[in-house]
């Protein structure tokens, strides 16, 4: 699984980067976490506000800071 943190490195881009590792820890699964600050790699997402999240490509929420259990919920396995 590849989960991506979009944003320029704002606080709440770096507080939702946290977020995801935590929920990624607390379900105890292999993640692979990545931050991503390139205008040009967010934009190809259409995402106008960060942070943003993206699971395996697909994006999950964009322009608010998800709470570790939203996280959760979208990369629970099963």
């Amino acid at each position: 699984m590849k989960i991506e943190i979009l944003g320029i490195g704002c606080a709440k881009c770096k507080q939702t980067y946290a977020n995801a590792e935590k929920a990624v820890s607390d379900l105890g699964i292999s993640a692979e976490i990545v931050k991503v600050e390139k205008i040009d790699e967010i934009m190809k997402y259409s995402v106008m506000m960060t942070p943003a999240v993206v699971v395996d490509g697909v994006v999950k929420c964009s322009g608010k800071m998800p709470t570790v259990e939203e996280i959760k919920s979208w990369i629970k396995p099963g």
